[in-house]
């Protein structure tokens, strides 16, 4: 399968990335800690924009916006997870595999990410909503106040969200694809194809102990 990316000059995209097989890498502080500063390196030497982020235990959603004349999220994604990996707590790693292996690789991040890019202002708001619903959605929190890793307080902040938000049942067909990412597995044959099937791979959400500081990387 030949993966297809946008590539559009100083766009926005929302952007997902899903641990190798699901485990939680990113349920500790000290892990949060560790990739925040892989974006904050990241954004010193090629700048990009933040506009909404939430770190899950096992995925994370964001949107970013690219500077003009500039549509190279693919260097910068792969630099983030480059330095995360190299400096993550043990305790989220696994143990890579033989295809894994025999490449030097370890085994913390899927390779594939999904990325959408914003269309309007309407696309804008929707996908900043699910990503600042997320922990609510599974069952982490009961409201995105709770959350201490994503960029809910700013919005608050701003103005944009009352402090109570999201915590009635809200559904957002079409966005996010954490689940299709986990779900979907290639495997090499004989020829230079690709064949892709479909596993039924049951989420597993871990239980965090609320940890009150704000996740910003501005």
């Amino acid at each position: 399968m030949h993966y297809r990316r946008a590539i559009v000059s100083g766009g926005t995209f929302f952007f997902t990335l899903v641990t190798d097989r699901r485990p939680p890498v990113l349920a500790s502080a000290e892990a949060v800690d560790v990739l925040r500063n892989a974006f904050r390196s990241v954004r010193q030497s090629r700048p990009f924009e933040i506009d909404a982020i939430v770190v899950m235990p096992d995925h994370l959603h964001c949107i970013w916006t690219l500077p003009p004349d500039d549509a190279d999220f693919a260097t910068r994604w792969r630099l983030i997870k480059t330095a995360f990996t190299k400096h993550c707590p043990d305790a989220g790693r696994r143990t890579p595999d033989a295809a894994r292996l025999k490449k030097g690789e370890q085994a913390v991040w899927q390779h594939r990410y999904w990325e959408h890019q914003i269309r309007d202002e309407t696309d804008f708001a929707r996908h900043v909503d699910y990503i600042h619903y997320n922990p609510v959605k599974h069952g982490l929190t009961r409201s995105p106040a709770e959350w201490p890793y994503s960029s809910f307080s700013r919005y608050v902040k701003d103005g944009v969200y009352a402090q109570d938000w999201g915590c009635d049942s809200m559904h957002f067909d079409g966005v996010g694809r954490e689940q299709r990412l986990s779900r979907v597995v290639g495997l090499r044959c004989a020829n230079p194809t690709y064949v892709y099937c479909r596993l039924e791979l049951k989420e597993s959400i871990c239980r965090l102990r609320t940890l009150f500081f704000h996740f910003s990387l501005r």
